[in-house]
Parts: structure tokens; C-alpha cells; sequence
């Protein structure tokens, strides 16, 4: 497969089953995400692996108390790909370990269509080495809705939607603290991923304790969207606005528990363009069925405006090499009983280097 078509992989079973079957599908591609990560944290971090490894220690024990499946499948992908729990954990726990100095931007828009449907969708950026690893897969557990997501391999839990309509997009955010007794944000995602609803995704949240670092996710379902601006000491959501739209990049709008100091300088210029870009949309007429991925794919996320850190984002040459971002994929999930499914287009879309439309479920 190329970059510009990842791996797509069918996962079903009991927690352990899906772990393996996640795990030798994906073997190469897992170990070739823990040297990226490596030299990325040995980069923005001073950690080597093995000390990323002691990090993950302190979070095992609150996987294993708080969601003992989502532990027993990260066994099962170790033990598939060759490799210690250990490693597992750290990649899933990478954005609790760095402490936020990862640069990755993004990109999300909720967009009201009806009463009963909404869009959901993003801009992914990071390094783009771990394009390579992308993978698009599907998670079919008994008592639970089936999962499509896009996500890094070994990661357990990404951007995506179930069956039942709900659907995850997120943003990171770089503030402290972060605290290793509560959920790390990849999990919290799955955790999202495996709701009925998004007043389910939230209760389950709030039922563990809520999440171990700063990060938003946009969560929605087809009656209701909220964007949960999630810290370890506090959560705000923030509801629709009057049309029907919530915007998200990369600073938090409305949760001041935390401290969070200013970052990256293009995120609230990416924010205030969104907004620009979606009015002048509805200015023009668009609505319901009028908000397609081919239009918001056209007109939003292939914005150049303040390049590179444009809503479309191109690597920074100014940047270490380990902390580059670009649009490695964008999504955009429709979150309708009657016609539920995403379209995903993997590279910068607009940059005429990006790949076909794939479509979830496939």
C-alpha cells in the first residue's frame, strides 16, 4: 500500500484477539512508530525510549484499573508485534509523556445539516513521518458498536465514528498539568468511539475521573455535537453556535483551569479563518445537503491563508526536522442514520499531491 493509501484492517474479537490480530498485522509498521517517536522525544523532550518506558509504568497501572480491556488489547498488540506492554503504552500515552511538546496543529469543524445530522471533520497534522504508518480500521466488539477510525499503528483509540453514529475529532493543546492517575487522550477517544452517544461519551469520561492532560475533542452525534475542552483539573464544553458550527484549532476557548501559555502563534489565526471561511459559506446559501466533503474539502481544508500554519499545513523549514507538521489526512464523517459513513483523502488536499477519496466503511 502506498502512503496516499494506507492499510485497511478489520479487528474483531475479544479485547485480547483484537489486540493480537492488531499487532501482526501491523508489526512493521508499530516498531517503525517507536523509533520515530524516539527520536522525536529525544528531540523536544531529552528522554531516551528507555526512559519514556518508565513513564508508561506509572500509567499502567491506572490502564489496569480503569479500562482493563482497552490494557488486555494493548497486551495483545504487544505480544502480536514481538514487542513489551511497555511500548504499547507509550505510544498511546505519547501526548501525556511530552508534556505537550509535541507542535502537532489541526484543524476541526462541527457543521449542523438537520435536526438529525451533522458533519464532523478535520485536518490531521504531524510529522510526516508517521504517514507511513497510518492505517484506516474497523473494530466490530460484541455489545458495542462497530468503530471506524483512522489512527497510528499500536494507537487504540483515533479520529473517527461507530455505527451508532458518534463520532471523535481532536486537537492537542499544550498545557499543564498532566496528571498519569487519569485517562490518557488516546484512550478517552476509544472510549468516545465505543458511546451510544455523545451525552454517553461524556458520562463515561466523567465516570473515570476524566482525562490525564490538556486536549480538545470534538464529539458529536447526529443530534448533538460539543466540543470538550478536557484537563485533568477541570472540563468546559462549548455547545453550537447559532448556525449550527463549532471550530476548533490548537489554544483552548473556553477552560481556563489550566495554564496554558501561548504556543503556537497560528493556531488563533487558523481559528479566526475557519470562521471566516464557514460565514461566507452560509452567506452564499450553503446548508443541509449542500455541505458536502467535495465542498468542504474545496473551500476549508485546502486554505493556504497564513501559510504553513494555514488550515492546509505545510512543514515550517524554520522547525526541527523531529517537529514538522503537515496535513497528513483529512476526514469528513456524516453523521446521519440514513447515510452514515466518512470520506478520507490522505496528503494536503488541494496541493494536487494528495491521494484518492477512500470511504469508510469500505
Amino acid at each position: 500500500m502506498s502512503e496516499n493509501e494506507p492499510i485497511k484492517l478489520k479487528l474483531q474479537g475479544t479485547p485480547r484477539e483484537i489486540g493480537l490480530q492488531h499487532g501482526r498485522a501491523l508489526r512493521e509498521q508499530i516498531r517503525s512508530q517507536i523509533s520515530i517517536y524516539d527520536f522525536m522525544f529525544q528531540n523536544t523532550s531529552k528522554l531516551a525510549w528507555k526512559d519514556v518506558r518508565e513513564v508508561a509504568t506509572e500509567f499502567q497501572l491506572t490502564l489496569q484499573n480503569l479500562t482493563p480491556h482497552l490494557f488486555t488489547e494493548m497486551e495483545g498488540i504487544a505480544e502480536g508485534a514481538g514487542l513489551d506492554v511497555l511500548d504499547i503504552i507509550a505510544l498511546n500515552c505519547r501526548s501525556e509523556i511530552a508534556l505537550g511538546r509535541f507542535s502537532d496543529g489541526c484543524t476541526t469543524l462541527s457543521w449542523k445539516k438537520s435536526d438529525t445530522t451533522r458533519v464532523l471533520s478535520q485536518n490531521w497534522d504531524w510529522t510526516n513521518t508517521v504517514k507511513k504508518n497510518l492505517t484506516m480500521v474497523s473494530i466490530e466488539q460484541v455489545g458495542k458498536p462497530t468503530i471506524y477510525m483512522v489512527t497510528e499503528a499500536g494507537i487504540v483509540g483515533k479520529i473517527g465514528f461507530n455505527t451508532n453514529g458518534v463520532g471523535t475529532c481532536l486537537n492537542a493543546i499544550r498545557a499543564k498539568p498532566m496528571i498519569n492517575s487519569k485517562v490518557p487522550i488516546h484512550v478517552a477517544l476509544r472510549l468516545c468511539l465505543e458511546s451510544t452517544s455523545v451525552d454517553n461519551a461524556v458520562n463515561t469520561l466523567e465516570s473515570l475521573g476524566g482525562v490525564a492532560s490538556a486536549q480538545h475533542i470534538l464529539c458529536a452525534d447526529s443530534t448533538k455535537a460539543l466540543g470538550l475542552e478536557l484537563s485533568p483539573v477541570g472540563d468546559e464544553h462549548i455547545p453550537e453556535d447559532e448556525s449550527g458550527i463549532i471550530g476548533h484549532t490548537n489554544h483552548f476557548l473556553e477552560n481556563h483551569y489550566v495554564n496554558e501559555p501561548p504556543w503556537l502563534s497560528g493556531s488563533p489565526i487558523r481559528l479566526q479563518r475557519l470562521a471566516q471561511l464557514t460565514q461566507e459559506l452560509i452567506q452564499g446559501g450553503v446548508q443541509g445537503d449542500a455541505i458536502t466533503p467535495a465542498l468542504l474539502r474545496e473551500q476549508i481544508f485546502s486554505d493556504t491563508y497564513n501559510k504553513p500554519q494555514a488550515i492546509c499545513c505545510e512543514e515550517d523549514p524554520s522547525r526541527h526536522i523531529s517537529n514538522r507538521s503537515s496535513s497528513l489526512f483529512n476526514i469528513v464523517m456524516n453523521l446521519d442514520p440514513k447515510n452514515l459513513g466518512a470520506e478520507v483523502v490522505f496528503g494536503r488536499v488541494g496541493s494536487g499531491e494528495e491521494g484518492p477519496v477512500l470511504t469508510m466503511p469500505w
